[in-house]
């Protein structure tokens, strides 16, 4: 959570700058009219645009220029050079876009806007839509639909009584309390009611009526379809223990769970968190920087191994183990009591707050209902599309054919969560999208970062270039020689590259478009 324009560097840009200090196809980070900006020259064109990213206030001047947009180094969202627009998650707001002008070999950026042709709203055959899941997807279609121009209603149900909130950061600076409640939304009441989104919390839909274009709410009400998008996203795995119903127990998946978890680490002295993923060992950074002892126990014998590979989990191990966690690995809880957690090889860790986060399952009981095809999540064509006609699916239950590793996946990030539910709206606008982006996501324990792109089941081949322990390092996951995914320490702009290197192989080896004679 770095800070924004409190900090101002580089040259005046009000004052402008030599046309020659621009070579095309580069920033310049400087200042104008009181904020961080970056002057960009690309394809022979200027572009002023804030210099920090909207969503966790990353430096985009380390960035990367990708077209007309500059992409994020942190999380990779992207943002127009033309309007300042987040084109893409998991960025949602816009960045400052200036006016720029060159005039007598001096290029120097105005505090006016640029004026740009009115965007087209499409054509209105579509009019009420309806999202049920009011997660990352859920969440993130409903603004890219009026950002698409969509003037008809959109209604969005969530179970969630919360306002749709930023989970990543649940496990991380929210929990280590770090981050306060108003960082935790990712938009206020007021912008939906502004967006004129009709968001209703608390609201459980009970069935999808497909034949007559309907949801019933668990109340008995019924609320009409044009397009229907299902981001009914994941639920946790709850081991069925005993003693997994005491007070001390705790799960975390929503911004109530991390509240009662937070204020449980408040008053609580040893954890015992019950898995060794990536969202067990956040919540295990985030309660040791609370001051707790804490204890991780997992089933696997090398840390994230079957993730990551040996020498990355191994490293993992270390860095928590540097900050004082204990790991008690190859083993499985066999109950809790108000005391402590009994594992199966009979030792038993003394607790007052025990976490469980063995995994999510994807909640597919609406898709089930409503008749859509299934294959460990709802199967959908490359637009998004389930097997009904004009009903969609995006996030953590969608399963797409990934044109990445030529196999349809399904994979429980948050930022592709929203960027399946960018494109899913699209789509149901009449856009035909194809939904072709790599897989992202990161993860910071303590004082570590790590990003990684692509999607690697079934690695083989592990090659470090670089040294993890000095934190700065690519690690490059293949099978059969390939790179399928690569991840990254301190080597943001490296993994932008990366990123596109992926994005540019998929295009080269796309297949010509074929053009068809209409008979009509």
């Amino acid at each position: 959570m770095a800070s924004d324009d409190t900090f101002l560097t580089g040259p005046d840009l009000a004052q402008g700058v030599a046309s020659s200090a621009l070579a095309d196809g580069a920033m310049l980070l400087g200042h104008a009219h009181g904020e961080s900006l970056i002057l960009v020259r690309q394809g022979g064109q200027l572009f002023a645009v804030g210099a920090v990213c909207t969503h966790w206030n990353g430096p985009l001047a380390d960035g990367l220029l990708v077209g007309d947009t500059v992409r994020c180094p942190w999380h990779h969202a992207a943002f127009s050079l033309r309007t300042g627009e987040a084109v893409r998650a998991p960025a949602l707001k816009p960045i400052t876009c200036r006016q720029v002008e060159e005039i007598d070999g001096r290029v120097c950026v105005r505090q006016s806007t640029p004026t740009l042709p009115r965007k087209a709203a499409p054509p209105e055959v579509l009019q009420p839509i309806v999202i049920v899941g009011g997660g990352a997807a859920g969440q993130a279609a409903a603004e890219a639909l009026r950002r698409a121009g969509h003037e008809g209603s959109i209604t969005l149900f969530s179970a969630d009584p919360d306002l749709p909130c930023d989970r990543p950061n649940l496990s991380k600076y929210y929990l280590d309390g770090s981050a306060s409640d108003d960082w935790v939304p990712l938009r206020p009441a007021s912008f939906y009611e502004d967006q004129r989104i009709d968001l209703r919390l608390g609201m459980r839909v009970a069935a999808i009526d497909t034949a007559r274009r309907e949801v019933q709410l668990e109340d008995g009400s019924r609320h009409g379809f044009d397009a229907l998008l299902l981001a009914t996203g994941a639920e946790p795995v709850r081991l069925p223990l005993p003693g997994a119903d005491l007070p001390h127990m705790r799960y975390l998946r929503s911004w109530a769970d991390a509240r009662a978890l937070a204020a449980a680490a408040g008053t609580a002295r040893q954890a015992v968190v019950i898995s060794a993923s990536f969202i067990g060992l956040e919540v295990a950074a985030s309660l040791r920087k609370r001051g707790l002892r804490v204890h991780v126990v997992g089933r696997e014998t090398a840390l994230m191994e079957r993730v990551l590979g040996t020498d990355v989990g191994a490293f993992l191990r270390r860095l928590h183990e540097q900050h004082g966690v204990v790991f008690h690995l190859g083993v499985t809880p066999e109950t809790i009591d108000a005391r402590g957690v009994l594992l199966s090889n009979g030792e038993t860790l003394a607790a007052d707050l025990v976490v469980i986060g063995v995994g999510v399952r994807p909640a597919l009981a609406l898709a089930e209902q409503a008749g859509l095809a299934l294959d460990r999540g709802v199967t959908v064509d490359e637009y998004l599309q389930t097997s009904v006609p004009g009903i969609y699916a995006a996030g953590d239950i969608a399963r797409w054919p990934d044109p990445h590793s030529s196999a349809p996946i399904r994979v429980a990030h948050w930022v592709v969560a929203q960027r399946l539910g960018q494109v899913a709206a699209h789509n149901m606008l009449g856009q035909r999208e194809r939904f072709q982006m790599l897989p992202f996501f990161w993860t910071e324990q303590f004082d570590f970062g790590l990003a990684y792109v692509g999607h690697a089941e079934g690695f083989d081949q592990v090659v470090i270039d670089g040294d993890i322990d000095a934190r700065d390092c690519r690690i490059s996951y293949r099978r059969a020689g390939q790179e399928l995914a690569a991840a990254f320490v301190h080597r943001d702009l490296e993994g932008l590259r990366t990123e596109r290197a992926f994005e540019n192989a998929l295009a080269a080896a796309a297949p010509a478009p074929t053009t068809t004679r209409s008979t009509a």
